[in-house]
C-alpha cells in the first residue's frame, strides 16, 4: 500500500477571502449552487469567519487509503494522521470557495444509491477544524455532484463513525 506523498493524488491552488457572507452567499446563487440545510446552518454559524482579506491556498485531495488506513478510520484518526504527513485542516471557509472554484466536479451518483450513515459516491469532503463539539451539528462540508446539480452540503458525523478506505478528504497542502 502506498500512502502520501507516495501516491496519486490531486493538488488544487484556491483563492479565498474578500467576501462577506452574504456575498459568497449570492456567488453560490449565481452559479446555481444547491445547499442542504447543514450547510446553510454552518455558514450562517457566527463561527464561520468571511475573511475580508483574500488568500491563495494550495490543497491536496486523498482517499482515506491514501492516508495508511486499508479498513477506513474515524476523523479523530484522519485529523491525527494528516499533520503526520505534513498537511492541515483546512479553514471552514474554504468549503464555499472550493465549491465554487470547482465547477466541474464529475458525476458522483452514477445509479448508485446512497448507504445511509456513508460519504456518498464521488462526493469530496473538505477535511476542516470543526467548530462545534455536539455530534448533532453539522462537522463541516463536502463536494458533491448529483444528476448534474452542483452541491456544497454539510454532514454530521460523531467521532466512531469509519470513513471507507475510497471516501475522498481535501487538506491544506503545507510545503
Amino acid at each position: 500500500m502506498r500512502i502520501f506523498p507516495d501516491c496519486s493524488f490531486i493538488t488544487r491552488t484556491i483563492e479565498m477571502g474578500g467576501l462577506t457572507k452574504s456575498q459568497l452567499n449570492y456567488k453560490l446563487q449565481q452559479h446555481s449552487i444547491s445547499m442542504n440545510e447543514f450547510a446553510e446552518i454552518l455558514i450562517a454559524d457566527e463561527k464561520f469567519t468571511a475573511s475580508n482579506t483574500r488568500c491563495t491556498v494550495k490543497t491536496v485531495e486523498l482517499t482515506v487509503m491514501d492516508l495508511g488506513f486499508p479498513k477506513g478510520a474515524t476523523l479523530p484518526e484522519i485529523f491525527g494522521r494528516v499533520s503526520e504527513l505534513g498537511l492541515g485542516l483546512c479553514p471552514v471557509e474554504l468549503g464555499p470557495y472550493l465549491r465554487l472554484y470547482y465547477l466541474n466536479q464529475p458525476e458522483g451518483y452514477k445509479g448508485k444509491h446512497i448507504q445511509p450513515g456513508q460519504a456518498p459516491t464521488g462526493s469530496i469532503t473538505i477535511a476542516s477544524e470543526v467548530i462545534r463539539e455536539d455530534d448533532e451539528y453539522p462537522k463541516g462540508f463536502y463536494l458533491r455532484n448529483i444528476n448534474g446539480v452542483l452541491w456544497l452540503r454539510g454532514y454530521v458525523a460523531d467521532d466512531l463513525h469509519v470513513w471507507n478506505p475510497e471516501d475522498h478528504f481535501v487538506f491544506l497542502k503545507s510545503f
